[in-house]
């Protein structure tokens, strides 16, 4: 699985550079509801999972407040398409460009996710530990719910510590069958 990461805080950002962002975005149905990719000139910035496209597009609304939203499944079609597939057959991976926004802590949490294997789990506590000295499991999973990049930053392969399911942004029953699809029990 390759992901290529764009840092929306690189050096080449100034404060005076306060344009808004035109993020063009699709939804469509999935193996589990429906599904909202959107894309900035950089790569895929949200990946939402959810029951009706008019959440996922009111969420997307939250999640950037000061962005152009444009529907326009032509621009995501490629991008849209790989996640429907990934969530069908998890074993082909999901190679998209990823524009990653978030803290500096959040970035380093969602980038040890990612080393996590498709099929596999890790707890909360071993996340924190693969993350810092001073990460606390409870910061941990703050971090995993701020993600918005279902799938390509594998939130659901976070387990507690007795490998029993936590919460999941897009419910339990998701995770649950995110999980399985990645094993093969689907």
């Amino acid at each position: 699985m390759t992901h290529m990461l764009h840092d929306r805080n690189d050096a080449r950002t100034s404060s005076a550079e306060v344009l808004p962002d035109r993020l063009r975005f699709s939804t469509s149905e999935c193996a589990l509801g429906h599904v909202l990719v959107a894309r900035s000139a950089r790569g895929v910035c949200a990946i939402l999972i959810g029951d009706e496209p008019a959440e996922l597009e009111d969420e997307l609304a939250s999640r950037f407040p000061v962005s152009a939203l444009v529907e326009d499944r032509a621009a995501v079609r490629e991008d849209l398409g790989k996640v429907v597939r990934f969530m069908g057959s998890p074993a082909e991976g999901l190679d998209l460009t990823l524009d990653v926004r978030g803290t500096p802590f959040q970035r380093r949490v969602w980038e040890a996710l990612r080393e996590v294997p498709s099929g596999g789990t890790i707890s909360y506590a071993e996340l924190a530990r693969r993350t810092g000295p001073l990460s606390s499991p409870r910061a941990v999973a703050g971090a995993c719910a701020a993600n918005g990049i279902a799938l390509a930053i594998p939130c659901h392969r976070v387990i507690r510590s007795d490998g029993s399911l936590s919460g999941y942004r897009w419910g339990p029953d998701r995770k649950q069958a995110l999980l399985d699809r990645e094993r093969g029990a689907a």
